[in-house]
């Protein structure tokens, strides 16, 4: 018995670089009836995390995308084989997952000029997932154009817009606590009957 699962994933990222990037992930399970089991994910921000950019935004769509196969998988009640596609716009992901992780894995995640590997967290850790599927089955990660990834795009974007929508809310919040503030002034009179 053959367990198959078309995934469509998508990553996206706004401010691209800059420290108040915000970015996404979003992965699509094509159910057999053809609707979609839509998961998303934004990028972790902070002190300690990498900028969101788009690749980093890409390459999490490819976790979130392995890591709810494995999820899906160990909840069946039998251990079918696995047959597994991942299709994306992005031809960098593609490329990492199918042509390059294998030359940085024997060199040391170091490219060409004995460079660090740019976002070789995310890429090793898709690795290691793309490596727990190998035991169970396939998986091949295909590119595809964008105007055939656009439940996942959207998917992505609509996380992306709940960040900031998120963001703009906490700040008239700030901004309101700030004009409390400004707006009270204390005197000694204010502790005094």
């Amino acid at each position: 018995m053959v367990y198959t699962m078309e995934v469509y994933v998508d990553g996206g990222c706004r401010r691209n670089g800059h420290s108040s990037a915000i970015g996404a992930a979003a992965a699509c399970f094509k159910s057999r009836q053809g609707s979609y089991v839509i998961y998303t994910e934004p990028l972790p921000r902070g002190y300690y995390t990498a900028t969101p950019t788009n690749q980093r935004a890409e390459l999490l769509a490819i976790i979130l995308a392995l890591e709810t196969v494995l999820a899906r998988y160990h909840n069946l009640n039998s251990y079918p084989h696995l047959d597994v596609t991942i299709y994306t716009d992005s031809k960098y992901a593609v490329g990492c997952m199918r042509t390059w992780i294998h030359k940085w894995l024997q060199n040391g995640f170091t490219n060409a000029k004995g460079v660090e590997v740019v976002n070789r967290d995310l890429i090793q850790e898709a690795s290691d997932l793309d490596d727990e599927i190998l035991k169970l089955g396939d998986v091949k990660y295909v590119w595809i154009s964008r105007d055939q990834n656009t439940i996942a795009d959207e998917a992505a974007n609509r996380c992306m817009d709940k960040q900031e929508k998120e963001e703009e809310e906490e700040e008239g919040e700030e901004e309101e606590e700030e004009e409390e503030e400004e707006g009270y002034s204390s005197s000694d009179r204010d502790y005094y009957y």
